[in-house]
């Protein structure tokens, strides 16, 4: 029988096998090649965990990405963001990774003293859509898994 996919069964992976199996977790419900978490670190996000579908390393790209050229941005001044494909996405218009990171959906992380620590994100190189249940499950993943991530 296969487990629902709520926040109480993200929960679940999360307390019994850590972070990074509850991003695959995540990940195993969207379409998106890549889930990740990044950390704000001054003018640049640092990748801290990620998930990759396809089963390969981190390219080197996704280790640091300079805060002013990522979508992260977007999610700092936003609260959240949400592209399925970045390419038409005028709001995205001359974009250093417009037509590049296509689709890009993200919540925050913020930290137990109401800091913004991060981001929580499904991308992908392809134009792909995010369910409003899948997107309400990063937002409820995005606030258990801030307190977990605040050690690394």
């Amino acid at each position: 029988m296969a487990m629902a996919r709520d926040l109480q069964a993200f929960s679940a992976v999360l307390d019994a096998e850590g972070p990074s199996q509850a991003l695959a977790y995540l990940n195993a419900g969207v379409p998106h090649r890549y889930t990740a978490v990044y950390r704000f670190a001054g003018p640049v996000l640092r990748n801290v965990l990620l998930h990759d579908k396809a089963g390969k390393m981190r390219p080197d790209f996704l280790a640091a990405v300079p805060f002013d050229k990522s979508f992260c941005q977007f999610v700092l001044r936003d609260g959240a963001f949400r592209t399925d494909d970045s390419s038409v996405d005028a709001r995205l218009e001359g974009h250093a990774y417009r037509g590049v990171v296509v689709s890009y959906h993200s919540v925050p992380l913020v930290s137990l003293a109401g800091d913004l620590w991060g981001t929580l994100s499904h991308f992908d190189a392809a134009p792909l859509p995010l369910s409003d249940e899948e997107f309400a499950l990063l937002e409820g993943a995005a606030k258990l898994l801030a307190p977990v991530l605040a050690d690394i």
